[in-house]
């Protein structure tokens, strides 16, 4: 049900899904960029029913341990991490050790972060998607929305090595021609470019 809504909403708003989806899709940390705006969540959710990729986000654990919405957000792919202050000498995950730690638990699962962190310009990215990538010994996936085009998908694979730069070199070269909502908002990472 919810991907043939799914499907009428992408045909509505004008946009379309890009085939073939990488098969690592089913197991891998998905990068969604570029971040440019809240739509760009929107839009990605929906493109995901469609392609029929098992995603997961990962969202403050009160959302999820939330009496009414807790369950649903749950059901709808959304995965709760422990984000507040580390307190002194309390045993504690870090937020991508938590992320790695879904892995273990889920079979199937892509798990989707913006690497950019934020809708405003940002120089460099943060790494946690590829540390994640890393700890879980999975694959890095790259989830695009071209706003030039109104395609929405999944353009590549890479599997992270022990070389940062090279890896990141081949993610940002993806990345350099997709068209953001705003593209003054968007900058690939500047350390590896």
């Amino acid at each position: 049900m919810w991907r043939a809504l799914a499907k009428i909403i992408m045909k509505i708003g004008g946009w379309k899904v890009v085939y073939p989806v990488p098969k690592e899709s089913d197991r891998c940390v998905m990068i969604a960029a570029p971040h440019t705006t809240n739509w760009d969540g929107f839009w990605v959710l929906v493109a995901l029913l469609v392609l029929d990729i098992p995603f997961k986000v990962a969202v403050k654990d009160t959302w999820t341990n939330a009496p009414l919405i807790g369950n649903f957000m749950k059901n709808r792919g959304f995965l709760g991490i422990n984000r507040s202050r580390k307190k002194e000498g309390e045993p504690r995950k870090s937020q991508t050790e938590q992320m790695a730690d879904f892995f273990k638990t889920n079979e199937k699962i892509a798990m989707v972060i913006a690497p950019e962190g934020t809708r405003r310009l940002r120089p460099e990215w943060k790494m946690g998607f590829y540390h994640i990538a890393k700890m879980a010994n999975v694959p890095i996936t790259y989830g695009f929305l071209d706003y030039a085009k109104k395609e929405a998908g999944v353009g590549g694979v890479v599997y992270p090595t022990d070389d940062v730069a090279a890896d990141m070199k081949e993610i940002l070269t993806f990345y350099e021609n997709i068209t953001p909502k705003y593209p003054e908002q968007f900058s690939l990472d500047q350390r590896y470019t």
